[in-house]
């Protein structure tokens, strides 16, 4: 039997009657979090790594999807057309661009690709044939495509 803080006995009808959809997971591997640590001013001298989960350790669904970053969105993409010889510097803005690793134009990347900031990247179009691509920001919280997003003229 079960009861509340104040004795009142608790019954199996104050529970949710279906399952909460929160599978649990267990990990496999021993999971670390390195954090910054310092004189408390903003500036940390250094960092440590804390086990955060031992492999064999079940838990939510959920714990393990706050522990990453949410995916990156892509709201602009300026000039949006440029010659088929390529080179043309395009600006990508949007948000949590900070984990991206390539931005590619149809099937193929772009170059010289810059970061400016968490919702701004910098990247020269490849060379390709004239029409509409997609434009395919990748990043390790998923890829996001911008349909028709450039045009080579």
């Amino acid at each position: 039997m079960f009861y509340k803080e104040d004795g009142t006995l608790i019954t199996a009808a104050t529970f949710p009657a279906s399952a909460v959809p929160d599978v649990p997971m267990r990990v496999t591997t021993d999971v670390y979090e390195t954090k910054a640590y310092g004189p408390g001013d903003g500036r940390p001298e250094g960092s440590r790594r804390h086990l955060l989960y031992q492999a064999g350790t079940v838990v939510p669904q959920s714990e393990i999807n706050r522990l990453f970053t949410p995916a990156a969105t892509v709201t602009s993409i300026s000039p949006a057309t440029g010659p088929a010889a390529g080179g043309t510097t395009v600006t990508v803005k949007g948000t949590r661009l900070a984990g991206v690793t390539a931005v590619n134009f149809g099937a193929t990347p772009g170059t010289d690709l810059q970061r400016i900031s968490d919702s701004e990247l910098r990247v020269k179009s490849p060379a390709g044939a004239a029409g509409a691509v997609d434009v395919v920001v990748v990043a390790d919280s998923g890829n996001v495509t911008m349909t028709d997003g450039f045009t080579y003229s």
